[in-house]
């Protein structure tokens, strides 16, 4: 089955706003994604548009390929639509000003050719008109016309990159949409259509890039059954732009090689990474180069013998660089070596290492400092490591935002981290930083933490899928708004209609905040529980290390709440920009949304509300709860509008969040009662169970945990 190509059932798709016509909504599955083009069958036109693409590359026959897909969409336009490089005699000859589009970017516009009118599709590459070809459908299916088109876009950062937390036996870490992609076991032989179907959709928002295995890596994806099997994706996905990339395990030369050592400073160490680069290049010759995680939960590293992580990074670099390769090194360093705060552990070890990683080397770092929370300030390394490019990591997938059954948008908490500004140069936000236009760096890049697995829609529900689609479009160009973002989803997975855009984005753009309200409000954190991180926690006190425990983020006692990161603290505080630091070091001039993030107040400490901190807190749990209860009303209202079985599911996921949420508001209030003494505000509902209820709760098999 092709990804946009099988109409399920006999209703068709509502695309009035499009192309004129009108009909009942259809059934599906979700398999299409944002791709849910007219056929011509459906829409009963007989398009007498053309297509034709000058050159005869892969890349320019998918293009194409995919336009004659998407042909119903123009409807009786007789419009010819031309896919052609700059290189082109007649397209030279235009004279257009297209330098500036670089590699990727792409111009959509009519013109003259001789005496012919066409609408052209250009680029200084095939692959910039694929993007270009892709924007032009995109156009159409959100309600634009062919007339007076004029799509003209360049990326702002260079990667932009899946990664794929699967492991070899096909189980997905933090996965909540089914089992690997990837079956390792039948691959190189057979090649599954998903897998185009994949590239596909990627290709379609601008991703050229994918991380195969998980960042916990096994040697053995090293080893040449396992770089053959890469090979046969690299080759699938090679004509949609995208570049291969595979985890390395730090340990590798010990393991495979028969080595003593993976001290990257040894020199066998670093030939025997150069053989292995060399072999891996021989079969796939656009390898994009490593992912590494090193000495964070437990994976080997360079510390391992009394290396920095830039001698590790850097001996990956020196043998992909021949290449054209490039090492990412992620900054995420989970470890007992700063035991007074974890969010201080990447910046105290990064920081010193500016300028000392190899140029083709660039620096992976989570959004916050601690690990994808509903809500976290931007990381402090970003705009402290001036000489080293900085890629900044999402993670998609839901782990602590109620998986795939909790509608959760994260186009908000992309657009909040990538607009805060970070106060070290006037001007400088963190997209700013991730993008390169403040330090003038080239090598810039995203990575998000994939959402995709074996589930018939791909990510476990249908506005799962409008988390990819957000990474995507805003690792494109981090400047755009999470709303439009919103709405352009909206009108390509539903209709392009506002009877469904305008309460679909309204639903979307309040759910994250809703998950905070419910989850952590005030700015607390980690408070899940441990392990598969499913459900409240913030009770676990007994775990070996300080940091493993929710305690340990919180602090309550019976006098206040809060983890203090100011000078009488940790003193985290220090580690951003002096201005911004000074806001940060006391109550009142922290933003109240961080508030408990930072500091360790009373129980009794007033709000910018009026409230104290425990009203308002039991205030946001009620409100993350009446968010969920609206957000099922809100649908309850388009079910004429949507397909059944979309419907459905959405409804039923819907329904448990909204059991979900009350069992997260009720469970943290029973537990915070039992520390301050303090009664529930006037009107406020009780608990529906006692403490020891919520304490006894068990979930040992929850999704995306490896046993």
């Amino acid at each position: 089955m092709t990804i946009f190509g099988r109409w399920i059932g006999k209703f068709v798709l509502l695309f009035g706003a499009v192309i004129g016509l009108t009909g009942p909504a259809r059934a599906e599955d979700g398999y299409d994604l944002w791709l849910r083009y007219p056929t011509l069958a459906t829409t009963g036109a007989r398009s007498a548009t053309t297509i034709e693409a000058r050159g005869d590359t892969p890349t320019l026959n998918v293009a194409a390929a995919e336009l004659r897909r998407g042909v119903g969409l123009f409807g009786t336009s007789t419009l010819p639509i031309l896919l052609a490089t700059t290189n082109d005699p007649d397209v030279a000859a235009l004279r257009l000003p297209l330098a500036a589009l670089g590699d990727e970017g792409y111009r959509v516009g009519q013109v003259t050719l001789g005496s012919r009118r066409v609408l052209l599709v250009t680029a200084n590459t095939d692959r910039g008109v694929l993007y270009g070809s892709f924007a032009l459908l995109r156009h159409l299916q959100t309600g634009g016309s062919v007339d007076r088109i004029d799509l003209t876009s360049t990326p702002r950062v260079k990667l932009r990159v899946l990664n794929h937390w699967d492991n070899l036996d096909g189980v997905v870490e933090r996965g909540y949409a089914g089992a690997s992609l990837w079956d390792w076991w039948t691959l190189p032989d057979f090649r599954d259509p998903r897998y185009t179907d994949y590239a596909r959709a990627n290709a379609s928002i601008g991703i050229n890039g994918t991380v195969l295995n998980n960042v916990n890596a096994k040697a053995e994806s090293l080893t040449a059954p396992y770089i053959a099997k890469a090979a046969a994706l690299a080759d699938v996905f090679r004509p949609y732009g995208i570049k291969v990339y595979l985890s390395a395990r730090f340990s590798a030369p010990i393991e495979l090689g028969g080595l003593k050592t993976a001290d990257p400073l040894d020199p066998q160490v670093a030939a025997w990474w150069k053989a292995k680069t060399d072999e891996i290049y021989r079969s796939i010759p656009d390898f994009g180069g490593f992912l590494v995680k090193a000495n964070s939960e437990g994976q080997p590293g360079p510390r391992d013998y009394h290396r920095s992580h830039a001698d590790g990074a850097n001996v990956l670099a020196a043998a992909v660089a021949p290449h054209g390769g490039i090492v990412m090194w992620r900054a995420f360093v989970y470890a007992e070596t700063d035991p007074d705060d974890r969010a201080k552990q990447a910046y105290t070890e990064f920081k010193p290492l500016d300028g000392k990683f190899a140029p083709n080397v660039i620096v992976q770092v989570k959004n916050g400092a601690i690990d994808f929370q509903p809500r976290e300030p931007f990381h402090p390394l970003f705009g402290a490591m001036p000489k080293t490019p900085l890629m900044i990591e999402f993670q998609i997938t839901k782990e602590y935002l109620g998986f795939a059954t909790h509608l959760a948008y994260l186009g908000p908490l992309f657009a909040e981290t990538l607009g805060s500004e970070t106060t070290r140069t006037p001007g400088e936000t963190v997209a700013k930083v991730v993008d390169g236009s403040v330090e003038g760096h080239r090598l810039t890049g995203m990575a998000g933490v994939a959402n995709i697995g074996r589930d018939r829609d791909w990510a476990g529900s249908t506005f799962n899928q409008a988390n990819w689609y957000a990474f995507g479009r805003m690792a494109w160009d981090p400047t755009l708004g999470a709303a439009p973002v919103a709405r352009e989803w909206a009108a390509m997975t539903f209709a392009p209609s506002p009877a469904v855009i305008d309460p679909v984005v309204s639903m979307m753009m309040g759910s994250r905040e809703a998950v905070v309200d419910y989850m952590t409000p005030l700015g607390l954190a980690h408070v899940m529980a441990t392990g598969h991180h499913y459900g409240p926690g913030p009770w676990v006190a007994d775990l070996k290390r300080p940091e493993w425990n929710p305690v340990y983020y919180h602090r309550a006692d019976k006098a206040g709440i809060g983890f203090d990161r100011t000078k009488t603290g940790s003193n985290a505080v220090a580690q951003y920009a002096p201005e911004l630091a000074r806001k940060l070091a006391a109550p009142a001039t922290t933003p109240e949304r961080d508030l408990l993030w930072f500091h360790h107040v009373p129980w009794t400490y007033r709000t910018n509300s009026g409230r104290s901190v425990w009203a308002e807190m039991v205030h946001d749990y009620d409100a993350g709860v009446g968010y969920v209860a609206g957000m099922r009303r809100q649908w309850d209202g388009v079910k004429t509008e949507v397909d059944a079985e979309r419907w459905a599911k959405t409804a039923t996921y819907l329904a448990v969040q909204e059991r979900e949420a009350r069992w997260w508001r009720d469970a943290s209030l029973a537990y915070w009662m039992s520390v301050n003494g303090q009664p529930l505000p006037a009107g406020a509902a009780a608990p529906a169970h006692d403490l020891a209820w919520y304490k006894a709760q068990r979930f040992p098999y929850a999704p995306g945990n490896p046993q």
